[in-house]
């Protein structure tokens, strides 16, 4: 049985993979990676040849199989991903639970079924993730963390942010170049300050200044960073409320361009 390396790659800095990731890549007898497109141009930086499979999000069942067949056969397979650790917040999490699951032998394969007492060996080979790199450099409470990966599309997405809001914990998430104005409008919705009404009429009504209902003023400052293209040519950092970065996002559309870890602060 061959061995399936789980293997970190650089978010964007190529500078960034560790030694023993190369050594690794060297030595494996094919790669799995997200798209064969961004994974050789990383390969042929450091002048390393090896067969590449596609394995993404979509990939059917018959892909996994495949690779499955060739870990039976004594083959060692590299699994990347485009950039950070494989299977967080990631398709390459559903290739190692089916391996894992089936324990490879269980497929019903002709090429697994004679393999099923033998022992599949899955090895991390540890290196950059987004969250972990937006979370060192954000300033917040990082013993205790959530991490909540991608927002939903459509459905789901003002229960995901309501979650967001009431965290106890330090949030961290990913965020697309096309939906990042739309999130930061929608953390600063369930993070406004919305007084009761009898709290705003007697403010009108009164010249002193009426004490904040019990954490409305804590929410109103919930402090965030916005992480945006990690370690590239363009690197970002923004700090500040929801409402703050969305305005410096909004102010210049090269501040909307690329991928986007945001980290909210604890309530």
């Amino acid at each position: 049985m061959g061995t399936l390396y789980i293997i970190a790659t650089p978010l964007g800095n190529l500078g960034d993979i560790t030694l023993r990731a190369l050594e690794t890549l060297k030595s494996v007898d094919l790669v799995a990676c997200e798209d064969t497109r961004e994974t050789i141009k990383l390969l042929n930086h450091y002048n390393i040849s090896k067969p590449l499979v596609s394995y993404f999000q979509h990939s059917k069942l018959s892909k996994i199989e495949y690779l499955a067949g060739e870990l039976s056969a004594g083959k060692n397979i590299a699994l990347v991903t485009d950039a950070g650790t494989p299977g967080i917040s990631d398709p390459g999490g559903k290739l190692v639970h089916q391996l894992v699951s089936s324990s490879v032998g269980q497929f019903e394969t002709d090429k697994l079924k004679n393999r099923q007492t033998e022992k599949l060996n899955i090895v991390p080979i540890p290196g950059p993730c987004a969250a972990i790199a937006a979370l060192s450099i954000s300033g917040f409470p990082t013993d205790k963390f959530i991490f909540m990966g991608f927002p939903p599309h459509k459905k789901g997405r003002d229960k995901y942010f309501k979650e967001v809001a009431a965290a106890k914990e330090t949030v961290v998430f990913y965020e697309s170049t096309h939906r990042i104005l739309k999130t930061l409008e929608q953390l600063a919705e369930v993070m406004r300050i919305n007084p009761p009404p009898f709290l705003s009429l007697a403010k009108q009504n009164s010249s002193s200044d009426l004490p904040l209902v019990k954490g409305e003023k804590e929410r109103g400052l919930r402090q965030l960073v916005v992480c945006r293209e990690l370690t590239k040519i363009f690197e970002s950092i923004y700090r500040g409320t929801a409402e703050e970065i969305l305005k410096i996002l909004e102010s210049d559309k090269n501040n909307q361009k690329g991928e986007f870890v945001v980290v909210v602060k604890a309530s």
